[in-house]
């Protein structure tokens, strides 16, 4: 028996945003994603880009997928060809380009997402780390120009340093080249460092759209829809809890530090008198003692 997938979703994402689609596994976020560049096509509704219908008649959907590039989960498992420059080429290839547009998009490409050409084009991506391959197969779709790049769990699977570096190259990816984003994620902690906005999917339907504060202030409501918050929000409203006084609205650890640091720091200047012992002990010259 055929399920519906997604209901009512009613979505704009403007030009510049960063957002962020969040749900449990089932609830929709990739099949959403899916119909942003025609991948997928609504039983019923419209799809704008650029107030666009991209299923209008006359409409060229080559030409939307080359406004819209989608990162899929696990990029570097459609990672095929012998080199890098070869794997990053092959998107503008199809495309119809002249050779040297197609070496100007990958050298761009390579460029944007910080690999250096002279090291990496003439490597096999089978031999990159799996930070440096998910970072090909986003240049593979940045080498199209897209407007606006949508990437489904970017992070899944890698560990800490991986997700570390694929994060920032998303965040420069916006922020210095002014890339419009939208970021399928299942991590609070990655969503709450780094979207400007998150929805929240839950049964194929848009339940929450708004501030990452905001939406974090409703923990009970995304516990029940089998999310939660950040674990650092978490550990804020238990120490507020047991009385120590702390504000409860911090959804990062940068932001908890802020919060936490200062009376630490005179708790502990209190205890020992002074702001701690010298570490100099008298020997740089600064003639304090």
């Amino acid at each position: 028996m055929a399920r519906q997938a997604l209901t009512d979703v009613n979505l704009s994402i403007d030009e510049g945003d960063l957002v962020a689609i969040i749900g449990k596994t089932g609830s929709g976020k990739s099949t959403l994603v899916q119909h942003f560049n025609g991948l997928l096509k609504p039983d019923s509704g419209r799809v704008l880009v650029d107030g666009q219908d991209i299923w209008g008649k006359g409409v060229a959907l080559r030409d939307i997928r080359r406004k819209v590039g989608l990162v899929f989960q696990y990029p570097e498992h459609q990672l095929f060809e012998e080199t890098v420059a070869l794997d990053i080429a092959f998107a503008p290839k199809n495309l119809g380009l002249s050779d040297a547009q197609v070496d100007d998009a990958v050298r761009e490409a390579m460029r944007i997402v910080d690999l250096d050409y002279e090291e990496f084009a003439d490597r096999s991506p089978f031999e990159l780390s799996g930070g440096q391959k998910r970072r090909v197969a986003i240049a593979g779709v940045i080498a199209m120009c897209p407007k606006v790049l949508i990437l489904d769990e970017p992070t899944a699977g890698m560990d800490p340093r991986g997700r570390e570096d694929v994060l920032g190259e998303i965040q420069a990816l916006h922020e210095k080249h002014g890339y419009t984003i939208v970021l399928v994620s299942h991590s609070m902690e990655d969503v709450a460092r780094f979207a400007k906005r998150l929805v929240v999917m839950e049964a194929g339907k848009v339940v929450m759209d708004g501030d990452p504060r905001e939406v974090f202030r409703h923990r009970q409501e995304l516990i029940d829809i089998g999310l939660g918050v950040p674990q650092i929000t978490d550990l804020m409203a238990e120490l507020a809890r047991r009385g120590y006084g702390f504000s409860t609205g911090a959804i990062t650890v940068e932001e908890a530090r802020e919060i936490l640091l200062p009376p630490l720091l005179a708790a502990s200047i209190e205890s020992t008198g002074s702001a701690g012992p010298d570490p100099c002990e008298g020997r740089c010259g600064h003639g304090l003692r």
